[in-house]
């Protein structure tokens, strides 16, 4: 029995196929990304933005499957479009975000991240990025680090406070400064909701 995802798929395809210039193709990229099958969301995705240059959804798909296969330079390219039209794209945000983070350009990974955070608040994602942007990546500390209570105050704070040499003094620098911000960020929304 076909998975629902490949039903969905398959549906897409059939839609194309039958008008080459649907814009059914977003979608079809979309739910390549999601399956894992990040060679075809690119192909697809590009083939459609030929026809439809403008779809920005369809450039937030590419960017985020660009970003799978490790293709940081076309990623950052197709997401820093979007927001250049689409500043507020919670997605894109968050992708290009991603994109500072594995190139190692934390002030630019937080900038982006404060981006969303403004946006979208307390959303179970920008937690998970605020994780991993507080802890060094590829180092042993990030497995000790809680999976629980994941505030903006707290997450990270394990791991780091076993770290030591170089790059995890960096990281404590980091995480120190997010919290900072992050907590000014939060203070100034409960003034602007309950004003005194």
């Amino acid at each position: 029995m076909a998975s629902q995802g490949t039903t969905r798929i398959d549906e897409l395809r059939g839609r194309i196929q039958k008008d080459p210039a649907s814009i059914a193709f977003a979608q079809l990229a979309d739910e390549y990304r999601r399956a894992g099958r990040f060679g075809d969301a690119i192909t697809t995705a590009r083939a459609g933005l030929a026809r439809h240059p403008g779809y920005l959804s369809a450039r937030v798909t590419l960017g985020r499957a660009l970003l799978e296969v490790g293709e940081l330079d076309d990623a950052y390219r197709e997401l820093t479009d979007v927001l250049k039209q689409a500043p507020e794209n919670l997605a894109a945000i968050r992708g290009l975000a991603e994109v500072h983070r594995r190139r190692g350009e934390l002030p630019e990974a937080l900038e982006q991240f404060k981006n969303a955070f403004e946006l979208a608040g307390s959303d179970p994602g920008i937690n998970q990025l605020v994780r991993d942007i507080r802890r060094d990546p590829g180092q042993k500390t990030a497995r000790s680090a809680p999976h629980h209570g994941a505030s903006a105050g707290n997450v990270g704070d394990a791991a780091l406070a076993s770290a030591d040499g170089p790059d995890q003094a960096r990281a404590r620098r980091v995480s120190a400064y997010l919290h900072r911000w992050l907590e000014a960020i939060m203070a100034e929304r409960r003034c602007r909701l309950y004003p005194a």
